[in-house]
Order: C-alpha cells, then sequence, then structure tokens
C-alpha cells in the first residue's frame, strides 16, 4: 500500500465513532492538569511577580511572599539576579522566551504522548479488529519497558538541551536545536508504544533494520503537525492510528501476507455498510 492510501485510510479511521469518543480523553486530562497549573499559579498573583520585578530594577529590597509555591519563589530570585547587571538584563527577554518557548513544547509534548501511551493498547486493538483481524499480534516488553524507555529518552532529550546551548543565540539554527531534543523523545516514545503493542521483540528489530528511516520521516511529519497550536491535543489519536497502520503492512509484508488495495477497500465497505445498518 502507497504512503498516501496508508494516510488516507487513517484518517478515514480516525473520524469513525469508536476512535472520536477515545480521541476526546487526552483533550480532557490535558485541559484539566493545564488548568490546575494556571490557577495554581494566578492563585498566588502575576501582580506579585510584576511588583517584584520593578522592586530589582529600581533597586529597591525585594519581597517574596513566603506561601508562594516554590517554583514561582525560584524564578523570581532569577529574574532579580538577571535584572541586577546591566550584561545580563538584555538576555532577560531572550531567555524567557526560549525557556518558555521550550517548557510549553516539553510540556505539551511530553504530557500528550504520556497520555496517549495509556490509551495506545486500546486504540490499536480497534485497528487490529477493523482491518487486520487475520494477523496474529504478540507485542513485547512489559509494564515497565515503556516506563524505562521513557527514562532513558528524557535523559539523553536533557543532555541534549545542554550540549546545544551555544546554538540556541544564532538565528534559525536555534530552531533546530531546540527542536531536536523534542523531536527524539516523540519519536522514541511514539514508536516504542505502537511497535512493543502489536510485534514481537524479533519482528520490531528486523522491521526497524529494514524501515528506520521511514518510520523517522513518518514521525518527524508527525511531529511538524504537533508544533501547529493546539493541534496535538486533537490529533494524538490519529499519530497512533497511522503509525499502527504503517506498523501493520510492515507486519504482513514480514509475514508474506499481501492485501491487495481493492481487497482492503472492499472490506472498508463492507464494514461501512454494515454501521449504517445498524443504525
Amino acid at each position: 500500500m502507497l504512503e498516501g492510501q496508508v494516510i488516507g485510510l487513517s484518517v478515514k479511521d480516525f473520524f469513525t465513532k469508536p476512535m472520536l469518543k477515545i480521541a476526546i480523553l487526552p483533550l480532557v486530562f490535558t485541559m484539566i492538569i493545564m488548568l490546575l497549573l494556571f490557577y495554581s499559579a494566578a492563585g498566588y498573583g502575576f501582580e506579585a511577580l510584576q511588583l517584584f520585578i520593578e522592586q530589582s530594577q529600581n533597586g529597591q529590597e525585594a519581597t517574596i511572599d513566603p506561601n508562594a509555591p516554590f517554583y514561582i519563589v525560584w524564578t523570581m530570585y532569577i529574574i532579580a539576579f538577571l535584572f541586577k547587571y546591566s550584561i545580563t538584563s538584555w538576555l532577560v527577554g531572550f531567555l524567557v522566551y526560549t525557556v518558555g518557548t521550550i517548557f510549553v513544547m516539553m510540556f505539551s509534548v511530553f504530557l500528550t504522548i504520556l497520555i496517549i501511551g495509556f490509551l495506545t493498547p486500546m486504540i490499536l486493538k480497534v485497528l487490529h479488529k477493523r482491518h487486520y483481524s487475520h494477523l496474529q499480534i504478540n507485542g513485547f516488553g512489559t509494564l515497565l519497558s515503556p516506563l524505562w524507555v521513557a527514562l532513558k529518552s528524557i535523559i539523553i532529550m536533557f543532555l541534549l538541551f545542554i550540549l546545544f546551548i551555544p546554538l540556541y543565540f544564532i538565528p534559525i539554527v536555534n530552531l533546530v536545536a531546540i527542536n531536536l531534543p523534542i523531536y527524539y523523545f516523540f519519536h522514541k516514545l511514539l514508536t516504542f508504544d505502537v511497535a512493543s503493542t502489536i510485534l514481537t521483540e524479533d519482528e520490531y528489530q528486523v522491521i526497524h533494520g529494514k524501515k528506520a528511516g521511514a518510520f523517522r520521516l513518518r514521525t518527524l511529519l508527525l511531529y511538524f503537525l504537533s508544533m501547529i497550536p493546539s493541534i496535538m491535543l486533537f490529533s494524538a489519536v490519529f499519530y497512533i492510528i497511522y503509525l499502527g497502520h504503517s506498523y501493520f503492512q510492515e507486519l504482513q509484508k514480514l509475514r508474506g501476507i499481501e492485501l491487495d488495495v481493492s481487497d482492503i477497500k472492499t472490506e472498508i465497505k463492507q464494514i461501512e455498510d454494515n454501521q449504517s445498518t445498524n443504525l
């Protein structure tokens, strides 16, 4: 099956009732967590932070509410230190923008990937039943395997962030330097979640030995899509569907099972007719 056909089939699957129901869950959980964090910061008050900065700039002794959350206290102390010196004060705007961008991107990607990780078996079960019931799936790994992969990926991601610090001050290059570590984390967790649910460990090694570049291009495309504001909150389920189809197609080839595209279209039409009859 051609890549365009895989994408088209994935889009059709995404807009089915079972998948749309699942797609709501990452959005709801992410919004709840983001709102809790927002109201936690707002409860302390952004005005206090602004007053603190003004006091630091005017050489006054800045006061901090002892009841403020620890992360706000540390942020205010760092800002106050930077504003004390003219050499570093010009960096504040740049640092706030850069660090803020990294944090928002990391947090949204990290949180959505973790949430969708719990939903991956459910999504692939629906996909398997609908299109690939002729294939026996034998996922590898244990409950701790995704956690171990996530931990290793997080460590490597932070090491890359540190390694690329000099590049953050170079226009255009800094965009690549900021996104590369996050993409690494995105690619590792997404492909492992899907592959470990569908394939055996041996099948995983064989497929990635031959098709690693193709899967990197797929996840790179998905990563670019996730950079569109708020789209990842809605489309994370589509990512699993798309990669799931890709792995199922490779598994068919590996096991010597090739289905004609016309057979798949006939199968989809029969399923849609059955759904219409049931309605």
